[in-house]
């Protein structure tokens, strides 16, 4: 951690020479001249890594979407042209992305991380460098507002933010599942985690319930069972896992051979088809997550993305970092169509007075802090699918 810290730093240190080489004549990015015959978006994600298969998913995503709106002539006659860098994972790298889109591509805006970390890297280069990030899945706060409060002007979100998760996730063990008592098992090293449980910590007490157990791990753990069996002793009724698809999948399979057969649920960082892989199908049974959009939606506007997406990808059905992506694009081009301008700042302003717009995730409004108004699905595993459970608006 201290190491990465250091990288991050050194990488931040540059910025305010590299400026100076990419600053416009209105003090924002030389990207905003409205001369070019293109749009130039930046696309910085997760391309390998840890958490690649959030950052593959997402591409795919941003790939539809960019050759439905090319096809149709783009934005004012514009074409949008994609300029990929792949941060590994790694925050220092998400930092060196963005400081290489900024300041060599000079891109109009830039699309991305999918993590949250991996988006705060990003956050100094795009408030100095006046270039609108627009990530489609950080869900934390402090993505869009510091931990000092202070808004970070030219950074959204296309996903809705961690409490709203544990709040929907908090409410459903308590009155859907009608649940007395839970535990927490929450990945210890991650911002994302901690604000989940925080929310459902809050939430499922206020409901009536009461958490018997709050356990921890760390990220690239591999063995969870002597926690599990300290858990399993508290008898919880339910377990809310708030963490990536890395361990929870191991988490889930230990679990079940441990006995504990109890509903798990976590949110969208287990959505992936790695999890099932790791989990196996039947130790997924009965097990629920928070989520962006489901496939089995019959809203008109989602089986049209679904049928389209499958049509490109051999019958697989999309998963929500793949809506997320397609709806990054289609909500930053709205934006730009708006502002009649490739001008980041013109962007910024743009983005923020979002309101209304039907995407395949949710009719989504951009509030104060840069975050989408917008509804939760909740889905359950069946067999290692995925299964439409129910959709809760905001």
């Amino acid at each position: 951690m201290k190491k990465q810290m250091a990288k991050l730093f050194m990488a931040s240190s540059l910025v305010a020479g590299i400026l100076a080489g990419c600053s416009g004549a209105n003090g924002g990015s030389s990207s905003g001249s409205d001369s070019s015959k293109s749009i130039k978006i930046g696309v910085n994600l997760e391309l390998s890594g840890g958490v690649a298969s959030y950052g593959e998913s997402l591409a795919d995503g941003i790939n539809i979407a960019v050759d439905e709106i090319n096809k149709k002539g783009g934005i004012d006659g514009k074409k949008i042209d994609i300029v990929k860098v792949d941060n590994k994972s790694d925050a220092a790298e998400a930092t060196n992305g963005a400081i290489k889109l900024t300041s060599q591509d000079h891109v109009n805006a830039i699309i991305g991380a999918a993590t949250s970390g991996d988006t705060v890297a990003q956050a100094q280069i795009a408030n100095d460098t006046k270039t609108v990030i627009l990530t489609p899945s950080g869900t934390s706060p402090n993505v869009t507002v510091g931990d000092n409060g202070k808004l970070n002007e030219y950074v959204f979100r296309t996903s809705f933010i961690d409490p709203f998760q544990g709040t929907v996730a908090a409410n459903f063990a308590a009155k859907e599942l009608k649940v007395k008592n839970a535990a927490i098992f929450a990945d210890s090293s991650s911002d994302y985690a901690k604000g989940l449980s925080a929310a459902f910590k809050q939430t499922f007490e206020a409901a009536g319930g009461k958490v018997v157990s709050e356990e921890a791990y760390v990220a690239k753990d591999t063995d969870f069972r002597a926690t599990l069996t300290r858990i399993k002793s508290k008898n919880p009724e339910f377990i809310f896992i708030p963490g990536y698809y890395e361990e929870v999948g191991l988490i889930v399979k230990q679990a079940r051979e441990l006995g504990i057969n109890v509903p798990l649920m976590g949110a969208d960082g287990w959505d992936s088809p790695k999890l099932v892989e790791l989990a196996g199908k039947d130790a997924l049974n009965n097990t629920f997550i928070t989520n962006h959009y489901s496939s089995e939606d019959p809203d008109k506007k989602i089986q049209t993305f679904v049928s389209t997406f499958k049509e490109k990808n051999n019958g697989e059905s999309p998963n929500a970092f793949n809506a997320l992506g397609y709806d990054t694009v289609y909500l930053l081009a709205d934006a730009i169509k708006s502002a009649g301008s490739t001008d980041s700042t013109k962007i910024k302003d743009a983005l923020a007075k979002t309101k209304d717009l039907s995407l395949v995730t949710g009719i989504v409004s951009i509030d104060k802090n840069h975050n989408p108004i917008k509804s939760a699905t909740i889905l359950e595993y069946k067999d290692g699918k995925q299964v439409f459970k129910t959709k809760i608006n905001p």
